[in-house]
């Protein structure tokens, strides 16, 4: 029988860009991340705004592509701040800054055999569905890893629903509010 080489850690790679949808999933990845024994690597994708065709053809824009860098590694500190209270994890991995589209950046980064791409899904209504391409539909068909896409909790779809009442100047029914948001459980 041959000797077979122990296989690299599992690593559950998740997509983050700061929305709530991107910062469930986070959430999500590190509680499988801790009851698997896997190490976390959350990952913010960005590019120049215009790509980076544009950033080649301005010369202004290669002066802010470290500013924008920058901006990025902010976004991200932040959003471990928000899912974990601190910077740390408390899990073995890194958090990586990835410089192009969300998309096939996730599906390069989560190229090892037995990672786990995790990425938010759901919570987009048909215009930006038409406008934006999606980031889990493009990581759920190209990835040669298994996708975990985690919908938006509970507590989002509602305040989605409530913020478009706003939008509308439509009344609120606080009796329906109180019992949804009483529904959602603790952590959602």
């Amino acid at each position: 029988m041959s000797e077979s080489r122990p296989s690299s850690a599992t690593r559950f790679v998740v997509g983050v860009s700061g929305s709530p949808g991107s910062l469930t999933a986070m959430s999500r990845a590190a509680d499988e991340a801790r009851r698997r024994g896997a190490e976390l690597w959350p990952v913010l994708a960005w590019e120049p705004p215009g790509g980076d065709p544009a950033a080649r053809r301005f010369p202004a824009a290669a002066v802010m592509v470290e500013e924008w860098d920058r901006l990025a590694r902010e976004r991200l500190l932040k959003a471990l701040c928000d899912v974990f209270g601190s910077t740390d994890t408390g899990l073995p991995g890194h958090a990586l800054v990835v410089r192009g589209a969300p998309g096939p950046a996730l599906v390069r980064t989560a190229g090892r055999e037995g990672d786990v791409l995790v990425v938010g899904a759901g919570g987009r209504g048909r215009l930006r569905r038409a406008l934006w391409p999606s980031v889990s539909r493009y990581c759920l068909a190209r990835a040669a890893c298994p996708v975990l896409a985690v919908p938006p909790s509970p507590l989002q779809t509602a305040l989605a629903a409530v913020r478009r009442r706003n939008a509308l100047r439509l009344p609120l029914d606080m009796e329906r509010l109180q019992r949804e948001f009483e529904s959602v459980p603790p952590g959602a």
